[in-house]
């Protein structure tokens, strides 16, 4: 998809006319017009306030969406209301809302995700799930090289 598309999707789905639309990204209607219709893009600085207003990662709005998971918990993040934020406000797309929160992990060790996230997926008895968990976990990129304790 292309980003003119992106963004008159994004538009349409939070229900905003250009001129909100333009309020929110502090750009004029005619920016946004320009936009939707591909005659511009929109350059670094307004892509992390789109990021940012409409929680959507930087790589989904340039195109190249890619399957994500968190490298905490292994949550896949699916959609914008999973994805974490940076102390900033923008979207951090390496973690869910759960484990990363305003700029800050919420675990320093396997068994704290585990007992959390357990609770939230439903498969398999607790016990199978937490034993997957700990294989998985391992692989993810925030623990590796970090003890499980």
């Amino acid at each position: 998809m292309d980003i003119k598309d992106i963004i008159r999707d994004i538009r349409a789905r939070h229900g905003l006319s250009q001129e909100e639309m333009a309020k929110k990204l502090f750009v004029t209607r005619q920016a946004v017009s320009r936009r939707e219709n591909g005659l511009t893009v929109p350059n670094t600085d307004t892509l992390k306030i789109i990021s940012r207003v409409f929680g959507i990662s930087i790589n989904t709005l340039v195109g190249q969406p890619r399957n994500m998971t968190c490298q905490v918990c292994g949550s896949p993040l699916e959609d914008e209301g999973t994805l974490s934020r940076n102390a900033n406000g923008t979207v951090n797309d390496q973690y869910c809302k759960w484990c990363y929160i305003n700029g800050v992990h919420k675990y320093s060790n396997m068994e704290q995700v585990i007992r959390d996230v357990i609770p939230r997926w439903h498969w398999g008895s607790p016990e199978q799930m937490a034993e997957w968990l700990r294989k998985q976990l391992r692989t993810l990129a925030y623990w590796q090289g970090k003890t499980s304790e």
